[in-house]
């Protein structure tokens, strides 16, 4: 199957980002050596090497996503298939020194919105993969949590130095684990009988919050139905 521009254009972009990271030099570059229409170009990616960054790492999460369907699962807890899919989205990437300027760049202040959407979007990809049904307050929950876990595993992995990072897995079965622990207290509270004023507040508080649906506006992550059609 023939690449189209975009991809072409990444795929030029990686020899010059450890260079000169994802800059205007880089989309420049990547422009010259496929030999592009800048016109052209720009309308591949109107926002230039920030559009490059972003197909980066998406093209990431694709590729995790294709090694799941490759790996058997089925063997493994819920919390260990969490740290696999992790661990792959990580294995994918074949030099630190990429995802190190990514980063930084994603880092600016301009360019951090973008950033926290692509680790949400991984998150997303993963949990989804891993069938998560939830259509409430816990599919932010989950998300969240999952986006935090994931962040702080890059930064760890990228000055891991031990041998094929097995420090990194170390670090990420902990936060894992830290996970469950809060997962297990979070069902202590609602089974106990003392608390159960408590947790009727907070689930009618948090209950109405919805996952999003095909029926919510398609610019926000979720919705917020109108009173009549609550609890129906």
């Amino acid at each position: 199957m023939a690449q189209n521009l975009k991809d072409k254009l990444l795929d030029a972009a990686l020899d010059h980002v450890v260079f000169d990271g994802w800059s205007d030099e880089t989309f420049l570059a990547a422009v010259l050596d496929v030999g592009a229409v800048m016109a052209d170009a720009r309308s591949e990616c109107p926002r230039g090497a920030l559009d490059l960054a972003a197909a980066f790492h998406k093209r990431g999460d694709q590729q995790m996503l294709a090694k799941i369907q490759e790996t058997d699962l089925t063997k493994l807890r819920y919390s260990e298939k969490v740290a696999a899919l992790v661990r792959f989205r990580l294995e994918i990437i074949q030099d630190k020194e990429i995802v190190r300027r990514g980063m930084a760049f994603f880092a600016m202040p301009q360019h951090a919105a973008e950033g926290s959407k692509l680790i949400w979007g991984t998150a997303d990809q993963i949990w989804n993969a891993l069938g998560d049904t939830s259509d409430d307050v816990n599919w932010y929950s989950k998300r969240i949590i999952l986006s935090g876990v994931y962040g702080s595993t890059v930064l760890f992995w990228l000055g891991d130095t031990s041998e094929s990072d097995v420090a990194t897995w170390q670090f990420l079965d902990r936060r894992i684990a830290n996970v469950m622990q809060f997962e297990k207290l979070k069902s202590q509270v609602r089974s106990n009988p003392l608390l159960k004023p408590l947790v009727g507040f907070a689930d009618s508080l948090f209950g109405a919050i919805k996952a999003p649906s095909a029926n919510a506006r398609t610019d926000l992550p979720g919705y917020w139905p109108p009173r009549d059609t609550r609890n129906k």
